[in-house]
This record gives structure tokens, sequence and C-alpha cells, in this order.
């Protein structure tokens, strides 16, 4: 089962269990990964529904902070139920440890020995291990082992 019918099939669960947060979660989902559709012009793989799903949380998780800052409780709460819907379908994330890892292994594998060269090793590192590290987190790891 691809990704996308496994988001069809929850849909239609949770639409037959009136759980109106991940049925409209979902459909907001499948209306992005529709638009994708069209803008690619051919059919989605499922890395370009994990695509997606880390750009709808990644929004989301803007909006919380957002709405958090100004002091709106009820739509931070809103915010982090629809992460929570959209996380169960990507990949889990490394642990600060493996991406530490991974993070020497591209440095070495690209030979990387100063700042100058981080774009490179952020692109391969990022593309090797795509879903898996957090960007934010790389960056700072990159920094670390480069020296800033």
């Amino acid at each position: 089962m691809t990704l996308l019918e496994k988001i069809a099939d929850d849909l239609k669960q949770a639409m037959r269990d009136k759980n109106e947060v991940a049925r409209d979660t979902l459909r907001m989902i499948q209306a992005d990964m529709k638009n994708l559709r069209i803008e690619l012009q051919r059919d989605l793989k499922d890395e370009d529904a994990l695509e997606v799903l880390a750009r709808g949380v990644k929004t989301r998780t803007d909006s919380f902070e957002q709405y958090t800052k100004h002091d709106r409780p009820e739509l931070a709460a809103k915010e982090q139920a629809e992460i929570d819907v959209i996380k169960g379908y990507l990949p889990e994330k490394m642990s600060d440890e493996d991406a530490r890892e991974a993070v020497k292994v591209a440095i070495a594998e690209s030979g990387a020995t100063s700042m100058k060269d981080m774009g490179a090793v952020m692109k391969s590192l990022m593309a090797k291990h795509k879903g898996l590290i957090d960007g934010k987190l790389a960056q700072t790891l990159l920094r670390e082992q480069l020296g800033s």
C-alpha cells in the first residue's frame, strides 16, 4: 500500500469515526498533494508525498509558534493536533547521535575542511538522509564540526 492510499483509507476511517481533526487535516494534505501532482504533471511517488507532509508539519509548526507567542492557546492547540496527525505518516527522525554521525560521514565523503564547504556538505547530507534528519540540527552540527 502506498502512502497516498494509506492517507485515503485513513481519511475514510476518520470520516466514519467523526474525527474532525484527522478528517480536515487529511483533506488539506490531499489537496496539497493534488496541487503538487498538477504542478509536476505526473503521478506522485511516496517521496513526493513525504515532501508534502514535511511541508505541512513545517507550516503548522510556524503557525503554532506564532499562536503561542501571541497568546492564542486554542489556535495553537488546533495546530498541534494537526501536526500530530501528519507526523503519523512521516518516518521517525534521526536521533541527535545518529545525526552527528551522519554529519561526520558527509564531511569525510565530501572532503570539507572549512565553512566555505558547508553548502556542498548540506546538499549531499540532506539528499542522502531525506526526511530523516532535521535541517536546522544538521546545520548546527556542521557548524560545530567545521568550526564557525
